[in-house]
């Protein structure tokens, strides 16, 4: 069977309740740029990026449909050969929720509760309409120069019910390769780590009660959180406690956690990383 081999992800992909409000808040809460605006006839949606990491909010225009779950992870995007990718998706008889030719969205009833996202152009050294033909800051910039020193996207975590199937699926489709295994009893868990492309995607599945377990009980398999790498977790720490908000333990040892309370419903943590 083919096996995709992506080269980076592009964005994380991101349902809001409000266009307006979730602009405001990453600008007010982390110095995103807004980078691309995309209304549509079915969403309004848009590019924004801070720590040399893209999101893309999708913003229905009627939140009935989607107000169970509230704002979440709905997927990401990777940077990857399309012939592979429509080949892949294929021969594994993967349905495809959207298609607009130079991209496609796989289902997430087919892809461990993910819609996962190919395209086979690179985001981050793109220059944009709204920035003024500028590209977007850059690891340098969010490292040294912004107060957060950030270093960029170090992976994201992703709660199954099953993680010996997901594993399996990820070495399969994406090309994962097994990077360690550890026991995360603070949220209730245990952990695979995968290797994929330019990042490390964690699985965690439940062992008992915990924060995990209500987590996926909630929303059932998919994307739980977006992690950060950071020089200082102490500045990380000092920054948002300057906005009013104390930041928690995430679910990896020694890392920090924006509450999910102060960030939209949304969980995003922070990894302290070294050369």
């Amino acid at each position: 069977m083919t096996t995709i081999r992506a080269t980076r992800v592009n964005h994380m992909n991101l349902v809001l309740e409000d266009f307006e409000a979730g602009v405001a808040h990453f600008k007010r809460m982390f110095d995103a740029e807004f980078i691309a605006d995309m209304a549509q006839d079915e969403w309004h949606a848009c590019l924004m990026a801070f720590g040399d990491v893209i999101f893309e909010f999708f913003v229905p225009h009627q939140f009935l449909t989607n107000a169970r779950f509230g704002p979440h992870h709905v997927g990401l995007e990777y940077q990857a050969d399309m012939d592979q990718v429509r080949a892949a998706i294929d021969e594994r008889d993967i349905r495809i929720i959207r298609d607009i030719g130079i991209a496609v969205h796989t289902d997430p009833r087919d892809t461990f509760g993910i819609a996962f996202e190919f395209y086979d152009g690179s985001f981050h050294e793109r220059t944009w309409d709204e920035l003024g033909g500028k590209t977007m800051k850059r690891r340098d910039f969010w490292e040294h120069q912004h107060p957060l020193g950030l270093t960029g996207l170090v992976g994201w975590s992703f709660a199954v019910a099953d993680i010996d199937a997901a594993s399996a699926f990820m070495e399969s489709f994406l090309s994962a390769r097994v990077v360690y295994e550890a026991d995360r009893p603070a949220v209730g868990a245990k952990a695979m780590g995968l290797a994929v492309a330019d990042e490390v995607v964690e699985l965690l599945a439940p062992t008992g009660e915990g924060a995990l377990a209500r987590h996926h009980y909630r929303f059932g398999d998919g994307i739980r959180a977006t992690r950060f790498g950071a020089r200082n977790l102490g500045k990380v720490s000092d920054w948002f406690a300057a906005k009013g908000f104390a930041m928690v333990p995430g679910d990896v040892d020694g890392s920090l956690a924006l509450p999910e309370e102060a960030n939209l419903g949304l969980i995003f943590e922070f990894v302290e990383v070294s050369d």
